[in-house]
């Protein structure tokens, strides 16, 4: 039996959470749900793409994963299931789904009119009943039909050149710690063995290894556990004191020596 995440933007002060939850178990009490997060700030697809893509490798593969976003949007077409790395992810088709690779999906369903009902929670009349029946056993092809593509955000992307890479801030977390879209990858790739990262006013000519190599009150910035970008000050909000928030552009410069 397959294990189900729940990520919504819910919140935990509703009945909402426990409600979905209830109607996967009222299909299948021997479900084993786990909680990824309600506290998606509302409507912030970008937020829960984010949160959902950091942590769905993680695990086991055959894990469903139910996304309760935005579903009862006019930017909703409907609800899909998606197989992507042998996870199976059941959502609204907004975009949400679409943000969680850089390639298409290897299967794509659209639900059909059949199984989808007029519902001002579609979270628990629509998706849990399917998310219950695939986790326990059921095909995501036994709901629907297949679709061509589904319904696409595009995520802020590098820049990359021998000289610099251009990049932007995606999350802020509940540190203020800044995380960026400039991967570890292509860092390595670039690298003269001189650089500097900029950000605000500031210009960092190193990177540091963790979060306590610079004293209280400096900027770090660093390679985090998702081998993104990441930069802060120790023991401080660095969105608060740096003035830096989603979508704000941070930038290494390569130095080489023929320059």
């Amino acid at each position: 039996m397959a294990l189900v995440t729940f990520l919504s933007d819910f919140g935990n002060s509703d009945y909402y959470v426990p409600a979905v939850k209830a109607k996967m178990l009222s299909i299948n009490p021997q479900l084993n749900i786990v909680d990824i997060t309600h506290q998606i700030s509302s409507y912030d697809i970008a937020h829960a793409a984010f949160i959902l893509r950091s942590v769905y490798r993680d695990f086991p593969k055959g894990t469903i994963h139910l996304v309760a976003m935005n579903s009862t949007s006019a930017m909703t077409s409907g609800f899909i299931g998606i197989k992507l790395e042998e996870h199976i992810f059941i959502g609204p088709n907004n975009g949400v789904l679409s943000m969680l690779a850089d390639y298409e999906p290897g299967i794509i369903v659209q639900f059909a009119d059949i199984h989808i009902k007029d519902s001002t929670f579609p979270a628990k009349d629509i998706l849990a009943p399917i998310a219950a029946k695939v986790a326990s056993g059921a095909a995501i092809h036994d709901f629907g039909g297949p679709l061509q593509q589904i319904r696409k955000m595009m995520a802020r992307q590098i820049k990359a050149t021998k000289k610099q890479i251009v990049g932007h801030v995606v999350r802020v977390d509940t540190y203020g710690n800044l995380i960026t879209n400039i991967p570890k990858s292509v860092f390595n790739q670039l690298n003269p063995g001189k650089f500097t990262v900029e950000f605000a006013r500031e210009v960092l000519s190193s990177l540091d290894q963790s979060y306590d190599n610079v004293e209280p009150g400096d900027c770090f910035a660093l390679f985090n556990s998702l081998e993104f970008l990441e930069i802060g000050i120790n023991h401080g909000r660095g969105s608060d004191l740096l003035g830096l928030k989603y979508d704000s552009p941070v930038v290494i410069n390569f130095h080489r020596e023929e320059e």
